[in-house]
């Protein structure tokens, strides 16, 4: 329960110790949890805890009883859950999971935080358990008090279902549980005022310290986005375009020598509509590299970490987005023969 508790009290720390660029592409698709921090038990953990919180009485029976539940649980060596791959944070038997680490990220920055707010919890647990010894309850009777308090007070944390699901957005938004889908966003938990509480009480960083952590962290996404938004750019424009251009003139050669043999319109009606939507895609790309050049001209322009990251994530990134449905767009028109990158099939299917 101190393992819940921790992550309900401090789920935005947890949140941003998993947030970069690439990690805010994969969370929430493809097996990866999504942004919602929310804590899976297991039908049998999650039936144990309901019987605590339901059936403490005042009264030292009460206690028995459930000191006699507990010792009944089940043998939770091997994973007896349905191993839900959606949920941020699992309990899988004998275990908790962190889901939400992208592949390229050092396990050290989660484990950090988790160790940090583990550690800030137990003591807590502990002041709270010898407030109530102090004031002459039974220990067991303490310790059971308390974990009951942390049943109620994280329940809102504790989710079962399917994660990607719409249902839960907005049932996780009734709850109060955050659903910070970009990292600059994410971040600034490292800067609150419970954040830096946290730290420096642990004696895991000082004040300053932990913004310089913050400011690094935000260069370190901007410095990715920066490389990424570059590198979609020169590829648009020295390989797409020109291999879309060059099927587009011989289209057009085809249309030419269609005509000259004095064919109906309907006859290379076909090759007029590709040669028109190849235009389409080719102007919305060189339009929108160039406005992503400038957006991204501008944002360098902010001296402040928080501010360069905000700007990338907001004025930035979206010219990605659209460039990249465009560029898609021409993949399944141009001929694979002048397609000059590895395709999506090709990726998945050795030609």
């Amino acid at each position: 329960m101190c393992t819940i508790q921790s992550v309900y009290r401090y789920a935005d720390l947890l949140r941003a110790s998993v947030a970069s660029a690439s990690n805010d592409h994969r969370l929430g698709a493809n097996e990866a949890p999504p942004a919602i921090v929310s804590v899976f038990l297991g039908d049998a953990m999650t039936r144990l805890l309901d019987s605590i919180e339901a059936g403490i009485p005042a009264d030292i029976s009460g206690v028995k009883e459930v000191l006699n539940l507990l010792s009944k649980v089940p043998d939770l060596e091997r994973d007896n859950t349905d191993r839900n791959r959606t949920s941020p944070f699992a309990f899988t038997g004998n275990k908790f999971e962190i889901r939400m680490v992208g592949s390229s990220m050092n396990c050290a920055g989660p484990m950090t935080i988790m160790n940090t707010i583990m550690g800030r919890q137990l003591m807590d647990f502990k002041t709270e358990v010898d407030g109530l010894l102090a004031s002459g309850m039974d220990k067991d009777a303490a310790i059971l008090a308390v974990i009951k308090k942390y049943i109620t007070e994280s329940k809102n944390i504790r989710f079962e279902g399917d994660n990607y699901s719409d249902e839960w957005k907005a049932e996780a938004a009734r709850r109060g549980l955050a659903n910070t889908p970009n990292t600059p966003d994410a971040l600034k938990a490292y800067v609150t005022e419970a954040a830096q509480e946290l730290f420096t009480g642990a004696g895991v960083f000082t004040e300053r310290e932990l913004h310089a952590h913050y400011d690094v962290m935000c260069d370190s996404y901007v410095l990715k986005l920066q490389i990424e938004s570059r590198t979609m750019g020169e590829m648009a424009i020295n390989h797409i375009l020109p291999a879309a251009i060059e099927y587009q003139t011989s289209l057009a050669d085809n249309v030419g020598s269609l005509k000259d043999l004095d064919l109906p319109e309907e006859a290379y009606r076909g090759q007029l509509d590709l040669i028109l939507r190849i235009s389409e895609n080719i102007n919305a790309i060189k339009d929108q590299v160039e406005a992503m050049t400038e957006a991204r001209k501008k944002a360098n322009e902010h001296g402040d970490a928080e501010e360069k990251a905000q700007a990338y994530c907001a004025d930035v990134k979206p010219y990605m987005e659209v460039i990249r449905t465009h560029a898609d767009r021409l993949e399944y028109l141009v001929d694979d023969r002048e397609w000059p990158l590895v395709k999506y099939r090709e990726m998945m299917f050795v030609r």
